[in-house]
């Protein structure tokens, strides 16, 4: 079974691992609580990430832009 990490990145360059080698569900679950905190809608935080353990990103979020990876795909 894969395990995935959640990272946040605050905006005075330091980070702070939310979830470790955990699955999934509950990587997905803990990235959209970070990514919709007070925190991060206030530029707090800056980036927040999912990892797996290859320490390859499978989900990126940015203040101020949204989700940037994956992209959408144009339809």
């Amino acid at each position: 079974m894969d395990k995935f990490n959640v990272c946040q990145f605050f905006e005075d360059g330091t980070y702070e691992y939310v979830r470790r080698f955990v699955p999934a569900e509950e990587a997905m679950t803990a990235f959209k609580h970070f990514t919709n905190s007070v925190a991060a809608r206030t530029g707090i935080v800056q980036r927040v990430i999912i990892t797996d353990t290859g320490d390859c990103t499978n989900a990126e979020w940015v203040y101020g832009k949204g989700l940037t990876y994956p992209l959408k795909e144009e339809k």
